[in-house]
């Protein structure tokens, strides 16, 4: 039957399913992704950092699933917000992805009077990652305490004596002490560094006495008995260091203090790679190797859809505005 046999209306309905399909229709070239194109997977933090750590884990699964290879390009500074600019002004086409975090997604936009981003409105969430814990660390050279009472009684004797390092200001591990020492009373300079190797190295070396770290960048040093451990910020203890306490178990009852890794895309981004990729981490996260890997390395396997990661990034612009309120913090 051809087209001059059907009825008007059924001419009408089939014209009107032909503009349904085409305006459902991806743009050309979208379900094709990523093609041979590399994906870069632009780093808030350096070399090294947690986020490093985490993000080459998951590397060969990831380019296994996608068939293209992922790109690792640093561009640490301003905790994270370099990088955030960068990948929010990218093309949407999913071949620029932003390894985020929730400083760079929930702490900075408290802690920052202003940002050339909206972290909600100008990002395309694409998958969470993992929960991560620090967990405190002292050099028993600079304070020779044994658990967090006593590294309190004797930061209280010694007022203005003792400096903390940060992986930057307005970073997890700034945050994670501000609020530590607001919840203790407790008054220790800040000294920020400019990413996870740094600080790790001062508390190591001694430069400082303490450091909020991410127990993953911590580990190495700690079983070469080089720092000790008084506690981990999470509401559970850390598998990988069964033996070192909850801050909340320790002395300070309530505190619970983690972060996030996942990745970010564009606003606008390519719905089919915003898919793709999302379907890439949770591959990755469900390998066994890979998931103990990152157990092992003190973090938590957490794989959210697309839609379930908005909504996190929403409730945790809100909680850190609160901790940031309430610990005093400040970009200095």
């Amino acid at each position: 039957m051809n087209a001059h046999h059907l009825t008007p209306l059924v001419r009408r309905a089939l014209t009107g399913a032909a503009l349904c399909a085409a305006t459902l229709a991806p743009p050309a070239g979208a379900q094709d992704f990523p093609g041979t194109t590399p994906i870069t997977i632009v780093m808030t933090f350096p070399a090294g950092s947690g986020v490093d750590i985490v993000g080459r884990l998951l590397q060969d699964s990831m380019q296994k699933t996608l068939g293209t290879s992922l790109v690792y390009e640093y561009r640490p500074g301003a905790a994270g917000n370099v990088a955030s600019e960068y990948v929010a002004r990218a093309k949407p086409d999913g071949h620029t992805i932003l390894f985020g975090t929730a400083a760079t997604h929930g702490v900075n936009a408290a802690l920052y009077k202003k940002l050339p981003f909206d972290v909600e409105a100008d990002f395309t969430p694409v998958a969470t990652i993992v929960n991560v814990s620090n967990v405190l660390t002292i050099n028993p050279a600079v304070v020779d305490v044994k658990n967090v009472k006593e590294l309190i009684d004797l930061v209280r004797a010694n007022p203005g004596k003792f400096n903390y390092a940060s992986t930057g200001n307005g970073t997890g591990t700034h945050l994670a002490m501000a609020e530590f020492l607001a919840k203790t009373g407790l008054a220790i300079a800040h000294i920020p560094y400019k990413g996870g190797p740094d600080a790790v190295a001062s508390v190591v070396k001694g430069d400082v006495c303490c450091y909020m770290s991410q127990v993953q960048a911590m580990l190495p040093h700690y079983k070469a008995g080089k720092v000790r451990l008084l506690g981990v910020t999470t509401k559970e203890r850390v598998s990988a260091i069964p033996e070192v306490p909850t801050i909340a178990e320790a002395g300070v009852p309530g505190f619970e203090n983690y972060t996030w890794f996942g990745l970010f895309g564009p606003k606008n981004m390519n719905p089919v790679a915003v898919t793709k990729i999302n379907q890439a981490v949770k591959a990755a996260l469900e390998t066994p190797a890979i998931r103990q890997r990152l157990i092992d390395t003190g973090n938590t396997p957490r794989w959210e859809t697309p839609e379930q990661f908005r909504a996190t990034v929403k409730a945790d612009r809100a909680k850190w505005a609160a901790v940031v309120r309430e610990s005093g913090a400040t970009v200095d």
